[in-house]
């Protein structure tokens, strides 16, 4: 894909999200676009970079150490996001280098990044995951422990835990998924909600989405299908 593509893509992906907010009544300025970079490298993550987009998500470790210092060298003011499955081995590492953490999805994960953080100094904005359809092969907590295990992320493990965040199933509309985690989140009193993927981030911004996770929509198809 040239950069021109991407360029393209980007501003149909935020029109996309203006025209949803708008009507359903929210201000676009509310959603924040994270752009899924896992799997390309720092060449083609330019063209968003150069058209000023600074929100960005990986799904591992070792992969986003390998790409972003030197990106970051270039361009200031980027916000990286953790966005896939953390090993309580990569904690120290993650901290390190993200500045946000989405994807706190059991006891043991939260206690390790809320020690590993107090020793760094450095206190993240974390989200819960929830595993809104219940899927025994999908991380995340189940909806009805999302409250109570949030609370205990903030008040045990000492985590600013903001929001929470969710992978519906690929089987299923995602629409209910989507208004399950706002309803939860809304009992939580957490002021944010990271949903939607390529497919379907315009049903999630109308339905509450504070940020949606966009790759294969701005990048192109990847071999996985994800994004």
């Amino acid at each position: 894909m040239t950069q021109t593509d991407v360029t393209e893509n980007y501003e149909d992906v935020l029109r996309r999200i203006a025209r949803a907010a708008t009507e359903a009544g929210r201000r676009p300025e509310d959603v924040t676009l994270t752009a899924v970079t896992k799997t390309h490298e720092g060449a083609a993550i330019l063209p968003l970079l150069e058209a000023g987009h600074r929100d960005f998500g990986e799904n591992r470790v070792q992969e986003a150490q390998a790409k972003w210092p030197a990106l970051r060298e270039r361009f200031a003011g980027v916000t990286l996001r953790l966005i896939g499955p953390l090993q309580s081995n990569k904690a120290s590492d993650a901290v390190a280098l993200f500045d946000v953490i989405e994807s706190v999805d059991r006891e043991k994960i939260a206690r390790v990044l809320g020690a590993e953080m107090e020793k760094q100094a450095r206190r993240l904005p974390v989200y819960v995951q929830v595993n809104t359809g219940e899927e025994p092969q999908k991380a995340g907590v189940a909806p009805e422990d999302a409250v109570a295990f949030a609370a205990r992320a903030r008040d045990e493990h000492g985590l600013d835990v903001v929001g929470l965040m969710c992978i519906p199933p690929q089987d299923q509309p995602p629409a209910p998924h989507f208004a399950l985690l706002w309803e939860l989140a809304q009992e939580a009193r957490l002021r944010e909600v990271s949903m939607g993927m390529s497919g379907d981030y315009e049903a999630a911004v109308s339905l509450g989405a504070t940020s949606v996770r966009v790759g294969s929509g701005l990048f192109g198809a990847r071999p996985t299908g994800e994004g």
